[in-house]
């Protein structure tokens, strides 16, 4: 008997996990409060190589608030690595996680790679200590900085 797509898609994306951010979604129903600059514990939820709107390379991470006001609440880290500064700066926070994995740009296959290995060893097993505030330089842009590292 031939499969149809669907069924593909049922084995291709968790589906468990997804009824549950559906959930979540109905719960909060739309509604939520922008997060403001401060100091929060997060756990990371996703981290990735992706592409921006313009095409080019750039590292995501989301930051899940797990206490306090804003618990549940997303922050979102994004940063290009098209320059030298760009992957300088993604580097250094990818350090401050405190994975136990080498990170270094050599090209952005490997760049990948280290991201899903960095990922795996943290995911499950840290929190953090995230300090999300405005760059003092260009209030457009935010700074973080992770100031303490939590064992689950």
């Amino acid at each position: 008997m031939e499969r149809n797509i669907w069924e593909e898609f049922d084995e291709k994306i968790d589906v468990e996990g997804l009824k549950k951010d559906v959930a979540e979604a109905a719960e909060n129903s739309g509604d939520f409060k922008e997060v403001p600059h401060g100091k929060y514990e997060v756990e990371i939820t996703k981290m990735e190589l992706k592409k921006s709107k313009k095409g080019d390379p750039m590292l995501s991470i989301w930051f899940k608030i797990i206490a306090g006001e804003y618990k549940g609440s997303l922050i979102f880290y994004n940063q290009m690595l098209t320059t030298g500064f760009g992957i300088h700066n993604a580097n250094e926070f990818l350090r401050s996680l405190d994975s136990g994995i080498n990170v270094e740009f050599e090209s952005y296959k490997q760049y990948h790679n280290m991201l899903l290995d960095i990922f795996e060893e943290i995911n499950g097993k840290l929190e953090y200590g995230l300090d999300y505030k405005a760059n003092t330089k260009n209030p457009n842009f935010n700074v973080y900085e992770i100031f303490d590292v939590y064992e689950k």
